[in-house]
């Protein structure tokens, strides 16, 4: 009797010490993980917002079948925020404090990402692939923070030199949203063509709903500009470009960073976009398709359980981080905090099919892909012209 006792109070003890664990690891159980996303469903970004949350969903449903990760069932939750900063704190707020998510994942928006790190640092939360690679993202202190790859301002600089090196320019300009992602792209181009010994002659600012670039870009023409980098949201781009072609500013190069690099882009009607560039930390899926089986297989699986004609960028960007994100549960092992999920992420190195890039992560680097892929569109497709 007094074995049984015993071993009843053992079980107890043992019992106790495991939910202690896990009550101070926040959204974790025994059989659950929760990870959550402040993206945009319905605002400028929702290109990449809606189906990157969409691809991922399915990956983890994907993994969950299979039994999870550890015994452990991901459990996704995603609100939207439009691309408003005032809805995206609020989101965040609910997802940390409400929701008690153990990391966020794919959260589009510069400033938002930012903004939230007030919330998710403070509550020793990761931040895993937003959909952002600004600079600030890596800033010390970066150790909760990994970002897809380089920054747009690397982005901007290879893209602007790559094309400098093909057309020779005398001066470089900017288009772009006054928000911390422009700025970056403003600082990039300025910051090239300084050391490129080239003049930067003009920039022109808007809002994230303007639709009339008629103006801004006479303004740029004038100033006799060689390169133009944009900041654009996606349909911002695709008509600003556009509209320069109207008007026969067509000497120029215009490039954008990964923010503006979206199958949709090459397959817009009567072949407008041509000519159009981007840098960005992966390749697009449609020239590869045919050639790569993972790639295959995943874009057949896709359009089956979407419905949809092909899965766009924000799919390939979805997919790719939740790859990221179940090889570091993985590796972080049963016993998952926030320590061992860091020391997963850092642990990674493995060559990504659907972004046809290396991924490699570690202490010192929490950037995934150090290259920087520029494509141009080119007979209604996007084709690869450098990798560096």
């Amino acid at each position: 009797m007094n074995i049984l006792k015993k071993l009843t109070a053992t079980l107890a003890i043992s019992a106790s010490l495991i939910a202690g664990a896990y009550a101070q690891t926040q959204g974790v159980t025994d059989r659950e993980v929760k990870i959550g996303s402040s993206t945009d469903l319905s605002g400028i970004f929702a290109a990449f917002g809606a189906p990157s949350a969409k691809a991922a969903q399915l990956y983890f449903d994907e993994v969950n079948a299979n039994g999870g990760v550890h015994g452990r069932q991901i459990k996704f939750i995603v609100e939207d925020h439009g691309y408003q900063l005032p809805k995206a704190t609020q989101a965040i707020n609910k997802l940390v404090n409400r929701d008690k998510v153990f990391a966020t994942f794919l959260q589009v928006g510069t400033p938002m990402n930012i903004a939230g790190f007030k919330l998710t640092d403070a509550k020793n939360i990761p931040n895993i692939f937003p959909l952002t690679m600004a600079r600030q993202i890596l800033q010390d202190p970066f150790n909760l923070h990994f970002s897809p790859g380089a920054s747009y301002y690397e982005q901007i600089k290879q893209g602007v030199t790559y094309l400098n090196n093909e057309k020779g320019v005398a001066n470089v300009c900017a288009m772009y949203i006054p928000s911390d992602f422009g700025k970056e792209i403003q600082e990039g181009a300025n910051d090239v063509a300084a050391e490129l010994g080239l003049t930067f002659a003009a920039e022109t600012t808007h809002k994230p709903d303007d639709a009339d670039f008629v103006g801004a870009l006479s303004k740029l023409k004038e100033a006799d500009c060689g390169i133009v980098a944009m900041a654009l949201g996606v349909r911002q781009t695709i008509t600003a470009y556009a509209t320069a072609q109207k008007i026969g500013f067509t000497e120029a190069r215009f490039i954008s960073s990964a923010a503006g690099f979206h199958s949709v882009m090459a397959k817009v009607p009567g072949g407008v976009t041509e000519g159009l560039y981007a840098a960005a930390v992966w390749s697009d899926i449609l020239p590869r398709v045919k050639t790569n089986a993972t790639l295959g297989a995943w874009f057949m699986s896709y359009t089956k359980a979407t419905g949809e004609q092909l899965p766009g960028t924000g799919a390939v960007l979805g997919r790719a981080g939740a790859e990221s994100l179940v090889r570091a549960l993985e590796a972080a092992g049963k016993d998952l905090t926030v320590e061992s999920f860091i020391a997963g992420m850092e642990s990674l190195s493995y060559y990504d099919d659907i972004l046809d890039a290396q991924v490699d992560f570690s202490k010192e680097d929490h950037a995934g892909v150090d290259e920087v892929i520029i494509s141009v569109i080119k007979d209604a497709n996007w084709q690869v012209v450098s990798r560096d």
